[in-house]
């Protein structure tokens, strides 16, 4: 068996235990075809970049499936003629990742303006010798 992320976007106009359902019926797709949902992931409502069939916004839900080919294929054979789903994809990965969820990746990456890490004076030091030597 293979290891996929799977990613959907869902409509603004549903609600998120509509959306909810959709992926544990989703799990039960990949689970009738001998396959295993590993982590389900619900990112929320979120602005698109730009319009997908006249929505603004979207059901985030992110999905790390260990399943043979078969059951990806029916999961998105019943996701192309659902019409809640705006788009989705699936991704054929080596493992999955380890962070625990989106949001707290994302918070670890904002840092507040005008804090920087500290250094250390001879990182400094060294970073200003090397590009001084690459100007000359």
């Amino acid at each position: 068996m293979a290891l996929y992320e799977h990613l959907l976007i869902a409509r603004q106009d549903i609600s998120a235990q509509q959306v909810d359902a959709l992926a544990t019926h989703l799990k039960t797709i990949v689970e009738g075809e001998g396959g295993k949902v590993e982590k389900q992931e619900y990112w929320g409502l979120r602005s698109l970049a730009y319009r997908i069939k006249k929505n603004r916004k979207g059901h985030y839900v992110l999905l790390n499936i260990n399943s043979p080919a078969r059951g990806v294929q029916e999961l998105e054979r019943q996701l192309k003629i659902n019409e809640d789903v705006l788009r989705f994809i699936t991704v054929k990965v080596e493992q999955f990742e380890q962070s625990s969820s989106n949001k707290a990746r994302r918070d670890a990456e904002r840092k507040p303006e005008g804090e920087t890490p500290p250094a250390t004076e001879g990182t400094t030091q060294n970073a200003m010798q090397s590009a001084t030597e690459t100007v000359q």
